[in-house]
């Protein structure tokens, strides 16, 4: 695994080991960074990063010019794995790693994101109370990335922007209803 483009492009990035974590592969996050590229939703944004992981999905954004990352990772395994993936990338500065599952950390979120990357487990069920405390953190124009390896229904009022599968994967772009399309 790799950072695919921008100031750390083909630095290595190490994944926990075990099943648990299913990293984004490099062609599916090279099209949604792409993708969040052409609608401007990279350059300078606060990005929140739930069920980090390795962390890949905020490094990339990070590498393309984000302001600063916070990171969201229950499990200590996934954790040191961040840590030593924002050492090699250099961006340690850049992000703030936080040890609690997703939706506690979205209880008392402090801040609002300027980009919201949702990557849970592939037999999350969660989906509406998640995307519903998303929704109170997207600051106003603000946009949201899911990926599933399945369809998820958005509450109502969101607006999807784009949206496409990758094998088994399926990524979807889309705006909660207080956020604006305009940034």
């Amino acid at each position: 695994m790799r950072v695919v483009a921008g100031t750390a492009r083909g630095r290595r990035l190490v994944a926990p080991a075990g099943r648990d974590v299913r990293p984004t592969t490099d062609r599916v996050r090279e099209a949604v960074f792409n993708a969040l590229g052409s609608l401007d939703a990279i350059e300078g944004a606060r990005v929140l990063d739930l069920f980090a992981g390795s962390g890949a999905l905020s490094i990339e954004a990070l590498s393309r010019g984000a302001g600063h990352a916070v990171l969201v990772e229950r499990d200590p395994a996934a954790r040191a794995a961040i840590a030593q993936n924002l050492a090699a990338t250099g961006f340690a500065g850049n992000a703030t790693v936080v040890a609690a599952d997703a939706e506690s950390y979205l209880t008392g979120a402090p801040d609002a994101f300027d980009l919201v990357l949702a990557d849970p487990p592939y037999a999350y069920g969660e989906w509406p109370a998640l995307l519903g405390s998303i929704a109170r953190v997207v600051a106003p124009g603000g946009l949201v990335v899911v990926e599933s390896d399945r369809e998820v229904p958005l509450p109502e009022g969101w607006r999807v922007e784009r949206g496409k599968r990758y094998g088994g994967t399926l990524v979807v772009f889309a705006r909660p209803p207080s956020s604006p399309e305009t940034r």
